[in-house]
Order: C-alpha cells, then sequence, then structure tokens
C-alpha cells in the first residue's frame, strides 16, 4: 500500500482530499493517506522556500509521496506552474486547469440536481472563472447565490459530487489525469 501525503493549494482543495467519497476512493485503490490534508493557503505558498515545512511535516509521516493539488490560474502552461512549485523525486503535481471549480462545473448531475435544472457543460476546463459561471448559473435558476468556494465545495459533496464524476466528463481531462496518476503511484508500490 502507498503512503501518500497530500497538499492542496487552498481550501477548497483541502475540502476534496478530505471528503468521504475520496477518502474511500483511496483505500479501495490501496492508498494510505499519511498526516492531515496540509492546505498551503494560495498559490503563493506553493515556492520551493514555502513548501519546504510542509514537505517535511509529512515526510515525517512516511509518505512515500507527496502529491500536490493546484490550479492552473494564469501561468502559461502545466509544465511552467510544476517548475514554479519545484520538482522532487518524490512529489507529484496535479494541476487542475483552469481552476479546481472546473471539476465542479464536469459533474452535471451534481449541478443539475442542485439547480433543479439540467446542467451541460461541453468544456468546463474551458471557462475562465469556472466559481463565477457556478454562482450565474446558480442565480439564474435558483435565485439564490453560492457563497464563498469552501461553501460550494461543501454543497457540492453534500449533494454528490465526486472527482471520480468529474472525471467522468470528456473534457475534464485533469480529473481524470489526477486519479489515473494515483492509481499509478498505487500500483507502482
Amino acid at each position: 500500500m502507498v503512503k501518500i501525503g497530500f497538499i492542496g493549494e487552498g481550501k477548497t482543495e483541502q475540502i476534496l482530499l478530505e471528503s468521504a467519497s475520496f477518502q474511500e476512493w483511496l483505500q479501495q485503490h490501496g492508498i494510505e493517506p499519511v498526516g492531515a490534508v496540509i492546505d498551503a493557503d494560495g498559490a503563493g505558498n506553493l515556492l520551493p522556500d514555502r513548501i519546504s515545512p510542509l514537505r517535511i511535516e509529512l515526510l515525517s509521516y512516511q509518505a512515500d509521496v507527496i502529491v500536490i493539488l493546484t490550479d492552473l490560474d494564469n501561468d502559461q502552461s502545466v509544465r511552467v506552474t510544476k517548475q514554479r512549485i519545484g520538482e522532487f523525486i518524490d512529489q507529484v503535481v496535479i494541476v487542475a486547469v483552469k481552476k479546481i471549480e472546473s471539476w465542479f462545473l464536469a459533474d452535471e448531475l451534481t449541478l443539475s440536481t442542485l439547480t433543479n435544472a439540467e446542467t451541460k457543460i461541453d468544456y468546463p476546463e474551458l471557462v475562465d472563472d469556472p466559481f463565477g459561471e457556478i454562482q450565474q448559473l446558480f442565480l439564474s435558476k435558483t435565485g439564490r447565490g453560492i457563497g464563498t468556494k469552501p461553501m460550494l465545495a461543501r454543497r457540492m459533496l453534500k449533494y454528490g459530487f465526486t472527482i471520480e464524476k468529474a472525471a467522468q466528463h470528456p473534457n475534464c481531462p485533469s480529473a481524470h489525469y489526477f486519479l489515473t496518476k494515483l492509481q499509478t503511484l498505487a500500483s507502482a508500490n
């Protein structure tokens, strides 16, 4: 069983990585999460000098690998994001394109349930501001807002969101890559 320590760019990533559905998925795939999921509190803290204490903490729990989940934001490419964070042999950086909220757009079933209307987003990872898109969707369909990003994450999870559902969307490759990479890490041990 591979032991993985997780770092999320922010609170939303932390909420998703700590979710019961994701923890169950990890167990089913032979992955043991170690230590608490760390909220880096923003992309600015995912720099080599600032990430070092986070890595040390997870390695103290005997993590075989550290997995960082972050957003592309305004970086030119996934490669640039990974280089900015720093590359280590025991570290994998997964970059959600453009932002993690794109994965919420990819789970059309949960969005449809929450808005009481069929919701279809053909290219969730091409939406520049997925949080804003979801906010407008909720306002137009329900007349209510969605609150903060962490509030949205908790609400999506409560109504059935899973990273697996996002990964099943034909145009959400970063969610699919995330789960596939974790399965690869598990099978390597």
